[in-house]
């Protein structure tokens, strides 16, 4: 994969944020090969009307975001749209689909939108219906009212199988077309909003559409097959929906933890009954999630469904199982890694020759290796924090200041301030005040 100068400096800038790039994760992935054939192979059959669910295990620093940002960017190239929501205690906990839903909308991105595509996918979506009913001979094309008719019928027939369950999703698509051909923006904002699963939508808005409340718990589900037909109708195949760092149940009250498990299993369970066609599933967490006692192994039939044995070597794994593992980091990893970070920044460079040779291969060992040290020989959790300091501490300064020697120049620092907490967990202790006791 060739990087457009755009999505280069969209990927280093990222790395010097220390965060994972949103695209051009083909050129940075390391060890993912042996998943990219069962991934196409399960997303093919999601476009043909199938479904998928993955999860993904791996502990802190292994790649799971990467990971699923990776998996994400080879859907959007099958004409996939994808949304990731990051579950948490507090903004979206996951026993709360409705809560869980308004975030995917928010995030839903496809090929041509970064993210907030839902608007354009339902417009994109009555444009198919026009070409549709137009193409059928029936309507005037210049006959508006006609024509906004027979889409709106053409629009119900498409929905049938939803209406019964979430009548009020095609109600409102319904009032929101006619509110565009009146010039009525401003209801119509309010109207996707309320189809987005946003609180607080004006009494209006909802009386033009003659629907009731917010979308809930339920709804919200029926809103995803809703969701589902209309990408299908309009030219994606499907959805990609990542569940990101679901090990955070593990730290919410009993009944909120009891609530998200089933709530996932009810999920699943949807899938497998054929519920959610063109929904390609992913979930992200720690191996304490998925074995520990607050984790899976609290809701029994769910632990049934995803157990998957990882009793054999790694080489070994099967990436069609319903749970994978991924590999944590090793050094070997980081320095290919790191490499192919000096390439990318360097093919875009006037100084491309000066940094190849100064950011040669044993100064990115040293950086990887120091790296490595400072946070207790854990290699595992080291990519984010070398990534950034090979970026922002090396590579810039090297093309910046041409009298710039990282040898002589330059000597690693790591405050803790720019560390997660798990990374601070892993620091060497300098002194008795820095270990923490239990009391």
């Amino acid at each position: 994969m060739i990087l457009s100068p755009k999505k280069r400096l969209e990927v280093l800038d990222a790395l010097r944020r220390g965060t994972v790039p949103q695209d051009g994760l083909d050129v940075l992935a390391v060890g993912l090969d042996r998943f990219r054939d069962p991934i196409d192979q399960e997303l093919k059959r999601a476009s043909d009307g199938g479904c998928g669910f993955k999860a993904v295990r791996g502990e802190y620093g292994c790649g799971k975001t990467f990971f699923s940002r990776w998996l994400q960017q080879e859907a959007r190239g099958m004409n996939f749209a994808t949304a990731e929501v990051q579950i948490s205690e507090t903004e979206t906990p996951l026993h709360k689909l409705e809560t869980v839903y308004r975030r995917m909308l928010e995030r839903l991105a496809t090929s041509s939108a970064r993210s907030g595509a839902f608007r354009g996918i339902i417009d994109s979506w009555f444009f198919a219906l026009e070409e549709d009913v137009l193409s059928a001979g029936m309507v005037d094309a210049n006959d508006e009212q006609a024509l906004l008719a027979a889409t709106s019928e053409l629009m119900e027939k498409r929905l049938s199988s939803i209406s019964n369950t979430a009548p009020s999703f095609a109600a409102a698509l319904r009032a929101y077309r006619e509110c565009l051909a009146q010039g009525d923006a401003a209801m119509a904002e309010g109207l996707i909003a309320w189809l987005s699963g946003q609180p607080n939508v004006a009494a209006t808005v909802k009386r033009r559409a003659n629907i009731k409340g917010d979308v809930d718990h339920f709804t919200a589900l029926s809103f995803l097959q809703g969701l589902l037909a209309v990408l299908k109708d309009s030219g994606h195949p499907g959805l990609v929906l990542v569940l990101d760092e679901v090990e955070t149940l593990q730290r919410v009250r009993a009944d909120s933890r009891e609530k998200a498990l089933n709530a996932l299993r009810q999920l699943i369970d949807e899938l497998d009954a054929g519920r959610f066609p063109g929904l390609y599933l992913v979930i992200t967490g720690t191996p304490s999630f998925f074995d520990g006692p607050q984790g899976l192994k609290k809701l029994p039939p769910l632990a049934q469904r995803l157990q998957t044995d990882f009793d054999t070597d790694i080489r070994f794994d099967n990436p069609r199982a319903p749970q994978i593992r991924l590999k944590a980091f090793d050094m070997e990893m980081m320095l290919e890694v790191g490499r192919k970070v000096r390439d990318i920044f360097s093919e875009g460079s006037s100084s491309t020759e000066r940094i190849r040779s100064v950011a040669g291969d044993e100064l990115i060992r040293s950086l990887a290796e120091g790296v490595s040290g400072s946070l207790g020989g854990k290699t595992g959790i080291a990519p984010r924090i070398f990534l950034k300091k090979l970026v922002a501490d090396l590579l810039d300064r090297i093309e910046l200041h041409e009298a710039f020697d990282p040898r002589k120049d330059y000597r690693l620092t790591i405050r803790e301030d720019e560390l997660t907490m798990e990374e601070r967990n892993t620091m060497a202790a300098t002194s008795a005040d820095d270990i923490a006791l239990e009391l």
